[in-house]
């Protein structure tokens, strides 16, 4: 293995696919004998980091949206994060680039390392397996993913919500939550917010306090406040089944240990 191998934990068998993630559309620019670049596998990366993201994040907040999904999705492949990836690993010292690009400081800049790194992942991912892919992401992106289950959104969406409201009348959002079911180990709530006796969201989760959020978002998102005075239709928020057995959440309850529960 060579060092940047021994730091992935992956051997290449084909090793045109690893030289081919490492080379730098400008070396091709500058020498004319390169007929290949990272592009390619740059693209391919980027759908197998999307995946694998995805089909984490799905896993890891079973309450949240698409829109909330793809908002964590999108912190994790933006340029910045995957040049911290880049940098980790080195990867920079390894890139095979132009002159006049490194004279520029190209082995430091984001966007070409976070670029080389997507293209290290689909080199791996032709090379190897997703599984394989999937490991060595994840242990690269795990105190970014502790952070983001620690915090997950930025923003406090209860208090935004509020803010919003408040703008518009002295009247504060109020939340009440309507039920709650399951064992204890793996309770859910749902939480409903109010204003000005209309219901703007209706929200899941783990505790009441990740309901009541919940219901803040969806509040957020559909912006209901905006619409003509009476309960909203053809929407959660208009109404909630008045049994737990009618929920969505009682179709297909969320195991936390990765799968799904019929």
């Amino acid at each position: 293995m060579n060092p940047l191998e021994q730091r992935i934990g992956h051997k290449f068998r084909n090793s045109l696919l690893l030289a081919e993630a490492l080379t730098h559309p400008s070396l091709g620019h500058e020498t004319q004998r390169h007929h290949f670049d990272n592009q390619r596998l740059e693209f391919l990366g980027d759908a197998v980091l999307q995946l694998i993201f995805t089909e984490h994040l799905f896993r890891l907040f079973p309450y949240f949206s698409e829109g909330q999904l793809t908002k964590l999705r999108s912190r994790l492949v933006s340029r910045e994060g995957l040049k911290v990836h880049a940098m980790s690993i080195g990867l920079g010292t390894y890139l095979m680039m132009g002159r006049g690009e490194e004279a520029s400081g190209g082995r430091q800049r984001a966007s070409i390392l976070a670029d080389a790194f997507e293209a290290l992942v689909g080199a791996m991912y032709l090379d190897s397996s997703l599984e394989v892919v999937r490991r060595f992401v994840l242990d690269e992106a795990q105190e970014d993913i502790q952070r983001l289950a620690l915090q997950p959104l930025e923003v406090n969406p209860k208090g935004q919500l509020q803010e919003i409201l408040q703008a518009i009348s002295p009247k504060s959002p109020t939340y009440e939550i309507v039920s709650q079911a399951g064992p204890e180990h793996q309770k859910v709530f749902v939480a409903r917010v109010f204003w000005e006796g209309r219901q703007l969201g209706l929200g899941e989760g783990p505790s009441k306090k990740q309901a009541e959020t919940a219901a803040a978002l969806d509040a957020l998102e559909s912006r209901r406040w905006e619409e003509p005075n009476g309960p909203g239709t053809g929407s959660k928020a208009g109404s909630y089944p008045a049994s737990p057995a009618e929920t969505p959440l009682s179709r297909d309850k969320p195991d936390f240990s990765g799968g799904f529960k019929s």
